[in-house]
């Protein structure tokens, strides 16, 4: 039996921190107010998603194992409860990670938490946190102390605050890298956690660091605040100094935005003051009333770079002189990683004294899972992580192995795995066999096979198609397949969401999916829309976009149409990226058309990847085969569609206005499908279409997703608001991702009232 919250906090006083123990005893506070029914639940959910605790998604109460999920027991009358409340059932609790650092104590303390209040399972998310599922509110107390009292908190995690700082896993080792941005994250993590000027924000604020510019460590172009390391010669002393270029208004969610340059060159020290000055405008500034425009990404829009970079600097002058500036950053420096063994270089192999087979994998090992540092005699090994999952004893083990290989210098990292770093070369033989002996021994780190997926259906109450489920799939088929394939495609990434979010970062991969909803035969069907021309280098350096939507059961098809053509057809050294653009959008749509359609009779389509539940909306039997009745819905939302893609299209070209003009006009053909459900005798005037929507649909609040509200909505009558206005190369790109989800939302509103007329 778990030991109570007063007898964690008794037993740790002295362990935690005087800072993370008051709040947590302040947190305890909350949770006991709100059981009384005496802190208005909207209060508390921002102060219990501040400390990192979500509610989670369940299907009639069950888990996707099949068990029952316990119910808490709270006094008659306490609570109104509701469907799917933290009171109902355990939650999720996020855990923060500054860089991604971790020591074997860390490893051993989540390991144990992960057993005793979760489902024995740690997940490693792509922002180098933890995630602990099944976990019950009433428990977060004793959770939060054991991992303060080793040094680790869940403050901000979530919630509109400053979340966790990322950084490159190899900084400090990496070849490319112009200095170790490790201490600079660090200091800017303790200095703005918990920090009074980041409590008023409207949303989350993002922040990351690299090293370099040419890899994808950090992904600082999609983070509110990217800073990557840079070096120049002083303009006055004429001699090398470090610092950073600075970007603000990056991220990703329904609609991606590419930060913009804020400084070409920030020293040192006005790294910190700055992020506070940027944070003051944020909070000052920035959307609070409407959620959807309330992320730094937005403001920056809105005012434009010049504007919100006159505005920092002239609060940077205000701010009054803050000692933390420079001392969190030199205590930082202080902190340093050394090897524990020494380097060296790794024996010529004939075999590991295991078989042939055992050999072949080890090799495979070392091509994809270690990488040399620029330390000579020591190797970085990135322990990879199938879908960012391990297990408890997995945990202990390697943190046992760790002390065993190195002082203890491990990472998470973007990619959901463990970068286990200061290896020494002769060692890498038997740190493999360690960790194969406990199932870490997986290779094709950072290859095909390595996928990264966000929760979605599994726990996501956001999910709209099973992304574990389909990454669960592929990985299972590109590992049957092997690593036969052209090594051009072994270096792809496929990046998977359960929804439009992008948690699972779908516009920077090479093969995006989200997933979305669809009809067939009049019932709902798991689908993803399948996305091109991301790219994961240069810190995400480019966003793809959708081009079709294609039924879950038939993306593994997709990828292997998709990547047998780009070995077929490619040029010498063309990366993914180019050949799609070169290839055309209109001939890769072409390829997988037919894969857009189900075989007839197959049931099998109407269930998501990893859960045999229909999917369907109603009684499957009924009407299935014989022959389909289109609604007029149906046909105004397939050529809203292809009207997109020519939009699409005419982007490509540089033919920006056309571009603009026809997503536009995609989103007005898609509100009249709806509107001539209520109302067939509607024209083609857009100002009467958008008139009767907005009174059918909006209004109403037919047309709201239940998740998203009526952003999607927004997005067709702001967009209209601006229709006499020219478009930019950047104005137009949004506006074909806001078209996109205009109609991915038109299908769903279209799915729920059929299912209120067939009622």
């Amino acid at each position: 039996m778990k030991a109570s919250n007063a007898l964690w906090r008794d037993h740790l006083a002295d362990q935690m921190p005087e800072s993370l123990a008051r709040e947590i005893d302040i947190f305890e506070t909350e949770i006991a107010l709100r059981k009384q029914g005496k802190l208005d639940e909207r209060l508390f959910a921002e102060t219990r998603l501040r400390r990192g605790t979500y509610g989670q998604r369940y299907d009639n109460g069950q888990r996707h194992d099949g068990e029952k999920v316990q119910q808490l027991n709270f006094p008659a009358g306490a609570l109104t409860k509701g469907p799917n409340t933290m009171w109902d059932a355990p939650g999720m609790q996020r855990i923060k990670i500054p860089a991604g650092g971790l020591n074997a104590a860390q490893l051993e303390t989540i390991a144990e938490l992960a057993e005793e209040y979760s489902d024995g399972i740690a997940h490693v998310t792509t922002r180098q946190d933890f995630q602990l599922h099944f976990v019950h509110i009433e428990n977060t107390p004793s959770l939060m102390r054991r991992l303060a009292a080793a040094k680790i908190t869940t403050r901000e995690a979530c919630g509109n605050s400053v979340r966790n700082v990322t950084a490159c896993p190899y900084a400090g080792v990496c070849q490319d890298e112009s200095f170790d941005v490790t201490p600079y994250a660090r200091a800017l993590s303790r200095f703005l956690l918990g920090h009074p000027d980041c409590q008023n924000f409207g949303r989350k604020f993002k922040p990351a660091f690299s090293g370099c510019s040419q890899h994808a460590c950090g992904l600082t172009s999609l983070h509110d605040l990217g800073l990557i390391a840079a070096k120049r010669l002083n303009p006055e002393t004429g001699k090398e100094e470090i610092g950073f270029e600075m970007y603000v208004g990056g991220g990703l969610g329904a609609v991606p935005y590419q930060a913009k340059l804020f400084s070409s060159f920030v020293v040192p020290q006005e790294l910190l003051p700055l992020a506070q000055a940027i944070a003051r405008i944020f909070a000052r500034y920035g959307e609070k009333k409407n959620r959807n425009r309330a992320r730094l990404k937005f403001l920056i829009q809105d005012l434009g770079i010049e504007k919100f970079r006159s505005l920092v600097h002239e609060e940077r002058k205000l701010l009054p002189f803050d000692s933390r500036w420079t001392e969190y950053i030199t205590q930082s420096l202080e902190s340093t990683e050394s090897p524990a063994r020494v380097g060296g270089e790794l024996p010529e192999l004939v075999t590991i004294g295991a078989g042939e087979a055992d050999t072949e994998n080890f090799k495979k090992w070392l091509k994809f899972n270690t990488r040399p540092q620029r330390q000579p005699g020591y190797a970085a090994v990135t322990v990879a992580l199938p879908l960012g999952d391990i297990t408890a004893n997995q945990l202990r083990a390697l943190a046992d192995i760790v002390r065993r290989f190195t002082r203890e210098t491990i990472r998470t990292t973007v990619e959901q795995n463990f970068l286990i770093r200061w290896v020494s070369k002769p060692d890498l033989l038997e740190l493999y066999r360690a960790l194969d002996a406990v199932g870490l021994g997986d290779h094709g780190a950072g290859a095909l096979v390595d996928i990264a997926a966000c929760p979605g259906t599994d726990t996501c109450k956001l999910g709209i198609s099973s992304s574990r489920g389909l990454a669960a799939e592929l990985r299972k088929r590109v590992s049957e397949k092997g690593f036969q394939c052209d090594e051009a495609v072994q270096n792809l990434h496929i990046k998977i969401s359960g929804c439009f979010n992008s948690c699972g970062q779908h516009h920077v991969a090479d093969l995006g999916f989200y997933g979305v909803s669809r009809k067939i035969g009049g019932y709902a069907v798991p689908h993803f829309q399948v996305v091109l021309g991301g790219e994961w280098e240069h810190n995400a350096g480019a966003y793809g976009l959708p081009i079709v939507a294609v039924p879950a059961k038939n993306i593994p098809q997709v990828v292997s149409r998709l990547t047998d053509r780009y070995v077929a057809e490619r040029n010498s050294g063309e990366t993914f990226k180019e050949f799609v653009k070169r290839t055309g959008k209109t001939a890769l749509k072409s390829m997988l058309e037919d894969l857009t359609r189900p075989p007839a009779g197959d049931r099998s389509f109407f269930s998501d990847w990893g859960d045999p539940r229909a999917y369907s909306l109603g009684d499957m039997g009924v009407g299935e085969c014989a022959g389909e009745v289109v609604s007029p819905v149906d046909f105004g939302l397939a050529q809203a569609e292809r009207e997109l893609f020519e939009a699409q299209l005419a982007f490509e070209k540089g033919e920006i206005q056309e571009a603009g003009k026809r997503a536009l006009g995609s989103m007005v053909t898609a509100a009249k499908a709806l509107v001539k459900f209520e109302n067939p005798d509607i024209g083609d005037d857009p100002d009467t279409i958008i008139s009767e929507f907005r009174i059918r649909y909006h209004d109403t609040q037919k047309f709201f997703d239940p998740f998203a509200g009526g952003k999607f909505a927004n997005y067709l009558f702001d967009a209209y608001s601006r229709s006499g206005q020219p478009y930019s190369s950047e104005s137009s790109r949004y506006l074909l991702d806001e078209a996109q989800l205009f109609i991915d939302a038109a299908h769903s509103c279209s799915n729920r009232l059929e299912t209120v007329v067939a009622a």
